[in-house]
């Protein structure tokens, strides 16, 4: 069995990394890391849990990031995942939304060390998987490094090694969601001091990575990097930083992740999931390409998806490849 890596991780976004996205990036970056959205205690504590933790087995590892701040029910949420086959559990620490700080979670917990530390504590006596911690570098406009040391201090004192780390403050008011992503400034010096003062942990940077040179740099500066809103929009980004860090691991072609997704697709409509859901990630997958418009504006037809025929990718693909000589791999469903 293989060690823990964190070197590339694709970012927990909401409404984003459901399970359909993860099977899609483990195609483009074959040993990245993948998180879920954030899943509160209540919804899986009083909700369709099945529909919250299943997950395909190619996506490990997979960590399950779970809000809340109420131990008892952390700690039976992370039990939850571990018993659903979860690599890692993570506490969110860094949403700044204001439907989450209603919660009394997200950001708004780095107020409270000694609730998060209980809440760390509780779920590490509940599972034997890593248990660790993504938070920001502040609260609001105090840009002072003895807060983020002495959060991180409390938290490293209940035995949890890894902290992903966005390099920015959270702003709790005035500020939206997005605009926490892009105007409080990033300080990555911040996380390099951190990681001077806890030099046996492992420290993975996340914010502003917007592109492959920057994000294989930062890798190799910290203990790993952590991919949001650029897997997002530019999928390939995460095969471009895949070829650098493991270099020996294959990669599929564009023609070969379009098999793979149209099969999973077939199979996913089988169930009952809407078309749309499997097509939404793949939107960014030809950016740059000649043709990528006409892609991304058949996948996202709600004419066309709504019809729920995995054949529309195929579709999708001919009409990207018209005119090229690029052989056609075979349809899957015509065979099946």
């Amino acid at each position: 069995m293989t060690s823990p890596d964190w070197r590339l991780c694709v970012a927990p976004m909401i409404d984003v990394t459901d399970r359909h996205c993860r099977y899609f990036h483990r195609l483009l970056a074959p040993r990245a890391r993948l998180y879920t959205e954030m899943i509160t205690t209540g919804a899986l504590l009083h909700g369709n849990v099945e529909r919250h933790l299943d997950f395909d087995t190619t996506e490990h590892p997979v960590a399950l990031q779970l809000g809340g701040s109420e131990p008892d029910a952390l700690a039976q949420a992370a039990r939850m995942g571990e018993q659903w086959g979860y690599d890692e559990i993570n506490l969110n620490c860094g949403c700044p939304s204001e439907r989450v700080q209603r919660g009394a979670f997200g950001a708004c917990l780095m107020a409270e060390p000694t609730l998060v530390a209980d809440c760390m504590k509780a779920m590490q006596d509940a599972v034997s998987v890593p248990v660790t911690v993504k938070h920001r570098l502040g609260l609001d406009y105090d840009e002072s490094y003895d807060f983020v040391r002495d959060f991180v201090g409390k938290i490293y004192d209940t035995g949890c090694r890894v902290f992903v780390v966005h390099a920015r403050n959270a702003v709790l008011k005035g500020l939206s969601p997005k605009d926490n992503r892009e105007i409080p400034p990033l300080r990555y010096d911040v996380v390099t001091q951190l990681k001077r003062d806890f030099p046996d942990c492992t420290i993975v940077l996340n914010g502003g990575l917007a592109d492959a040179e920057l994000s294989v740099r930062a890798a190799g500066e910290f203990d790993g990097v952590m991919l949001g809103r650029a897997a997002w929009h530019n999928p390939r980004v995460l095969s471009e930083v895949s070829l650098q860090l493991w270099p020996s691991v294959r990669l599929p072609s564009d023609a070969q992740v379009v098999d793979a997704m149209t099969a999973y697709a077939a199979d996913q409509v089988a169930r009952g999931v809407p078309l749309r859901m499997i097509t939404r990630p793949m939107l960014g997958l030809v950016n740059s390409q000649s043709g990528a418009r006409r892609w991304r504006r058949l996948l996202s037809d709600p004419h066309r998806l709504s019809a729920n025929d995995p054949a529309l990718i195929y579709e999708a693909w001919r009409s990207l490849r018209s005119g090229m000589r690029e052989p056609f791999e075979a349809d899957p469903l015509a065979a099946a």
